[in-house]
């Protein structure tokens, strides 16, 4: 087993943890609205075959809110300046959720450094006849519920989010993500004009049963995209990392090892 390494990192005014893991090619994984995941299963799979880097953003994690930080396009430049840091390149990044945005965003911007491109599941658009999510109009609760296909994993996440010991933190990534992305209904009306500049090879995974964004979300990345992938991820809602992890984690592989 690829055990990871934790350490704190320094940049832009902002002190932030980062997991570390194995070797080969790098891989830079963004992290969707809960903050830095734990060291999943799909994560210990990617590292028996890649250097895997998953920082958390500044502001999520109970961490400050720096001053610069106001939108998703900041949060990508902060990962380029990451990627300047630790010199990666040819790196395989994979952006979950709200980190797909993120990792658009970043792609648009400067893919220099990069190798390819893997979105699981990701807001930041408009998908043709689908509302822009509006959170006033559901509670955390319903949010959970709606991100698992499968009842058990549901419940098992809603008694980690709402531990004692867990509110702080919660509370703080509830009140940063609404100021990136929930005022927003969750999309970027500019981000989908600019998503020709992405010229790498890129990859959407998507939950077949996901229900915060439907599969339409992904098909309409792919569309935007040139030469994109779509791979849906069978008996998983917004989540395929944590619901199907094998299938996740060598969809990923399977992807990158091409490169």
């Amino acid at each position: 087993m690829v055990e990871p390494i934790y350490s704190t990192v320094t940049l832009c005014g902002a002190s932030i943890p980062m997991k570390r893991a194995g070797a080969g090619r790098p891989m830079l994984v963004l992290h969707g609205s809960g903050g830095s995941p734990r060291f999943l299963p799909a994560m210990q799979k990617l590292a028996e075959r890649f250097e895997v880097f998953i920082p958390q953003a500044p502001g999520f994690g109970g961490t400050p809110v720096p001053d610069w930080l106001e939108t998703i396009a900041d949060v990508a430049n902060f990962y380029l300046e990451f990627l300047e840091m630790f010199d990666l390149r040819q790196v395989h990044l994979v952006g979950l959720s709200l980190g797909g945005w993120t990792a658009a965003e970043l792609a648009i911007r400067d893919a220099s450094r990069l190798a390819s491109l893997t979105l699981m599941d990701a807001p930041g658009i408009v998908a043709p006849g689908v509302a822009p999510r509006d959170p006033a109009l559901e509670s955390e609760e319903q949010t959970i519920r709606n991100t698992y296909f499968d009842p058990k994993l549901a419940d098992d996440a809603m008694a980690r989010a709402f531990a004692p010991d867990n509110d702080s933190v919660r509370q703080a990534n509830r009140r940063i993500v609404m100021k990136l992305a929930g005022q927003h209904r969750y999309h970027d009306p500019q981000l989908q004009a600019w998503l020709y500049r992405i010229r790498i090879p890129t990859h959407i995974i998507w939950g077949a049963e996901d229900r915060l964004f439907p599969p339409v979300y992904g098909e309409t990345w792919q569309k935007a995209i040139a030469g994109a992938r779509l791979t849906l991820i069978p008996r998983s809602g917004h989540l395929p990392i944590q619901e199907q992890p094998e299938a996740f984690a060598a969809a990923v592989a399977e992807f990158c090892a091409q490169l």
